[in-house]
C-alpha cells in the first residue's frame, strides 16, 4: 500500500518588505519567509508540493532553506509561479507540462492574467517502491470578481476561471488516458465552492477531496487577512464552501483520501493569506 501526502500553498508573492511591516518590526520578504516556509515542510513533510505565486526569488530561496533543515531528498520543477516540489527518494518524474493562461480569450471581454502570474504545472510522478503512477497538477486562476460593484471588477470573471479549469483539466485527462492512474488537481481557484470552476470540475468526474476523506475532512476556509497592509489571525474561520482553495481527484480507488486538513499554527499568520492544504492519501 503506497501512502502519499500532498500539499497546495499559495505562498504569497510578496519580495521585499513593506512599509506597515517595517513599522511593527516585522518582514513579510521573501527572505524572511522562506526558512519559516521551509520549516512547515519540515514539520508536515509532504511528498507533494504545489505552489501558487512562488515566483522566482522564492523559488530559489526555498529549497535552499529546507536543505538547511535537513530536507535534502526534494527536487524542484521550476514553472512560473505555480512550481512543484516533489520527494525524489520516493517519486520518479516521468514528466512534466507548465502552461501559462492566456491573457484574454476568444469570446471574452475581460483580462484574465497578468505578469504570467496564473498556470499551471502537471508532473506525472512514478512510486519507486510500487511502480504505480499518479499524477499531480497545481493551479492559480485569475483572482478578480464579477461583480460589476466591485472596484476589482473584470468583465466574465467566473467564466475565466472556469475557462482556466477547463485547461488543467484537458491536460489532467490526456495524461490520465496515457498512464491510467489516479489524477489530483490542486490549487487556488479564486473561486469557492458554489462557483463555475468548481462545477466544472465536478462535470468532468472530479471529486472534492474534502468530500471523500474517510478520516479527517478540515471545514474552514483557510483564508485570512495577510497583506502589504498588515496580517490578522484566524480567529474567526468561515465555512468550507467559501473556501478558494481545493483539491480535486479524478481515477482514485475506493478510500483513497484519508485526511483533507488545513495548517493553521499561530507562527503561519504573517507568512501568507493562504493557509497550506494537504490530503493523506493510500492507494
Amino acid at each position: 500500500m503506497d501512502k502519499l501526502r500532498i500539499l497546495s500553498n499559495n505562498v504569497w508573492s510578496c519580495t521585499k518588505n513593506q512599509p506597515w511591516w517595517i513599522e511593527q518590526g516585522l518582514d513579510c520578504s521573501s527572505a524572511a519567509r522562506a526558512p519559516i516556509f521551509a520549516q512547515v515542510y519540515k514539520e508536515l513533510l509532504p511528498d507533494l508540493i504545489g505552489w501558487q505565486e512562488g515566483d522566482s526569488y522564492f523559488r530559489e530561496l526555498t529549497p535552499v532553506a529546507m536543505k538547511e533543515l535537513g530536507l535534502n531528498n526534494y527536487e524542484i520543477i521550476p514553472a512560473g509561479y505555480t512550481s512543484i516540489l516533489y520527494n525524489k527518494e520516493k517519486l520518479e518524474l516521468r514528466e512534466s507540462h507548465f502552461f501559462v493562461y492566456p491573457d484574454t480569450m476568444e469570446g471574452f471581454d475581460g483580462v484574465y492574467n497578468a505578469g504570467n502570474g496564473k498556470s499551471y504545472c502537471i508532473g506525472v510522478f512514478k512510486i519507486k517502491e510500487s511502480g504505480k503512477h499518479i499524477i499531480f497538477g497545481t493551479t492559480h486562476l485569475w483572482w478578480k470578481h464579477a461583480n460589476p460593484a466591485s472596484r476589482f471588477y473584470c468583465p466574465q470573471a467566473d467564466e475565466g476561471r472556469e475557462y482556466q479549469t477547463n485547461c488543467m483539466l484537458d491536460a489532467l485527462e490526456a495524461l490520465r488516458e496515457k498512464y491510467d492512474c489516479p489524477a489530483i488537481g490542486v490549487g487556488d481557484f479564486n473561486a469557492i465552492y458554489d462557483s463555475l470552476a468548481v462545477k466544472a470540475a465536478f462535470a468532468r468526474g472530479y471529486r472534492h477531496a474534502h468530500n471523500i476523506a474517510t478520516e479527517y475532512a478540515d471545514d474552514r476556509d483557510g483564508v485570512h487577512h495577510c497583506v502589504p497592509e498588515g496580517y490578522k489571525m484566524y480567529d474567526n474561520p468561515r465555512p468550507f464552501e467559501k473556501s478558494i482553495d481545493h483539491i480535486f481527484v479524478k481515477g482514485e480507488p475506493e478510500g483513497f483520501v484519508k485526511r483533507f486538513e488545513r495548517y493553521t499554527p499561530d507562527y503561519y499568520m504573517p507568512l501568507s493569506d493562504h493557509f497550506p492544504v494537504y490530503i493523506d492519501v493510500e492507494f
